[in-house]
């Protein structure tokens, strides 16, 4: 099975049980989105090619692992060989921190606001990367919200600055006010992501209630502005009820501006749990569509240092899932 088949395919059940030697130091946990909270998520590697699933006892999916990371994937009848990859924090190679484990709003997708966590002093952080700087190579930073957008903002910012003496590419991903890609570049910020989470304002609305979708159109405008094309992304999730159609023009209006969108399956937890991840035929349906907007717009996810785009394990990526 081609690997963009298999891994549409994972993704698609997003969930695996693990098996056979004990595995804790490639379990990797999540303090923000969807993941947050739960039991935790395996890094599954055939090659240069990862997919992240989630740990569940009741999935259909087998990792068994043979010890030193060396593991058998077993799934549709196929046993696949492969390793699991030790994360930085949050991801291999990088180490993804979540500042502030707890929000004031309340995205039906994400399970943050309903896991109270605290947010970390920047010396635990310094701390988190001194201990994973052999590791990663990367910083990338993301956020719940403690009391107020700007309030965020300017801890993230103050954050960053004791970050740069690690001489490693840092990404930021955070809910953004107008100036937000003028001081993250100026902070030293390599690369940004700021995401719409739905692919029309309707179900912007409904998913993400007192947060301005308008806003983050015009500020991804400006931070391709700022910091170039290939350095700006953005999440949209595939699943919340858009068409599409509707998807295709949220896609192809994303790397018009020239931003390279990050499209996740949806994570059924939290607000929409109980909804249906998308089928494997609709992710490579969408994979297509994806990677012709990108080629025609001329962006390379193959560039991305930081973040989601440069991890890939929880989404197709064209130019690094062929």
């Amino acid at each position: 099975m081609h690997w963009t088949d298999l891994k549409a395919r994972l993704l698609a059940v997003g969930k695996v049980q693990m098996k056979g030697e004990p595995a804790e130091r490639y379990i990797a946990q999540s303090a923000a989105g969807p993941g947050a909270g739960g039991s935790g998520a395996v890094f599954f590697a055939i090659g240069n090619h990862r997919v992240k699933l989630a740990l569940s006892p009741e999935s259909s999916v087998e990792i068994v692992h043979h010890g030193s990371g060396t593991a058998d994937l077993f799934f549709e009848g196929q046993r696949l060989s492969g390793h699991l990859l030790e994360p930085g924090f949050h991801c291999p190679d990088q180490a993804y921190i979540t500042v502030t484990g707890s929000c004031i709003f309340s995205c039906r997708y994400c399970s943050v606001p309903h896991t109270g966590g605290k947010r970390k002093t920047i010396e635990e952080i310094r701390e988190m990367v001194e201990s994973v700087r052999d590791r990663i190579h990367a910083i990338s930073i993301t956020i719940g919200v403690l009391t107020g957008v700007e309030e965020e903002e300017t801890y993230v910012l103050e954050v960053i600055k004791h970050l740069t003496a690690f001489n490693l590419p840092i990404g930021v991903s955070i809910y953004p006010t107008a100036m937000t890609p003028d001081r993250l570049k100026d902070t030293g910020v390599a690369e940004v992501k700021f995401n719409l989470e739905a692919a029309t304002p309707h179900l912007f609305s409904q998913m993400c209630p007192g947060l301005d979708y308008g806003l983050i159109w015009q500020v991804l405008d400006r931070s391709v502005q700022v910091f170039g094309k290939n350095r700006v992304f953005s999440n949209v999730i595939i699943g919340l009820g858009e068409t599409d159609a509707e998807l295709e023009t949220c896609i192809k209006k994303l790397t018009s501006l020239g931003v390279i969108p990050v499209l996740r399956p949806i994570n059924p937890v939290a607000g929409l749990a109980g909804m249906k991840r998308p089928s494997a035929k609709r992710l490579m349906k969408i994979f297509a569509i994806h990677k012709k907007a990108l080629t025609d717009a001329g962006l390379d996810p193959m560039l991305a240092m930081t973040m989601c785009t440069n991890c890939t394990g929880c989404d197709l990526v064209p130019g690094r899932d062929v």
